[in-house]
């Protein structure tokens, strides 16, 4: 694992933009070059052939220590790492800020899903490990909206 001082030997950051810049060539990568490259939608940085995700480095840079969490990304831009927009969460927190439903979700809204033996839509909300029941509903706007409602109330730490 990189140490704070190894980092910022080879890298500087700034904060307001969360933008990682070269300070040493290192092979094909020139000094002053903007570090990193997109994966799943994150930033990756190579260092001795060992991939970091920028937002982890980030706090490490500024803080002086590896996230003890996971690190949210608040407006849920993930290729946004300035330090006003990263937090060290639990993963139940950071789970909380999610806002967009699955892929293989069919109704595509976060927390509802068709119950077909009611033919309705029904919503759902995790809360400190255990599911709660909001409600069916005739469509899944409602159902939605029924979810983002109990949202606000029961999951501090979203953002939504």
């Amino acid at each position: 694992m990189i140490t704070q001082a190894q980092l910022k030997e080879l890298f500087s950051y700034g904060p307001e933009t969360g933008v990682f810049t070269r300070k040493v060539t290192y092979g094909r990568w020139k000094a002053g070059m903007v570090a990193g490259t997109y994966a799943h939608g994150y930033v990756q940085i190579n260092i001795d052939h060992k991939l970091y995700y920028a937002h982890r480095l980030a706090w490490l840079y500024v803080h002086g220590e590896y996230p003890s969490g996971d690190i949210d990304h608040i407006d849920h831009n993930t290729s946004n790492n300035s330090m006003s927009n990263l937090r060290n969460v639990t993963t139940g927190e950071n789970l909380q800020n999610q806002i967009v439903a699955k892929k293989n979700n069919q109704s595509r809204f976060l927390g509802v899903h068709f119950h077909a033996e009611k033919k309705k839509y029904q919503a759902r909300i995790q809360v400190a490990g255990k599911q709660r029941h909001l409600g069916y509903f005739d469509t899944p706007e409602v159902a939605y909206s029924a979810y983002v409602s109990a949202k606000r109330k029961l999951h501090s730490a979203n953002t939504l």
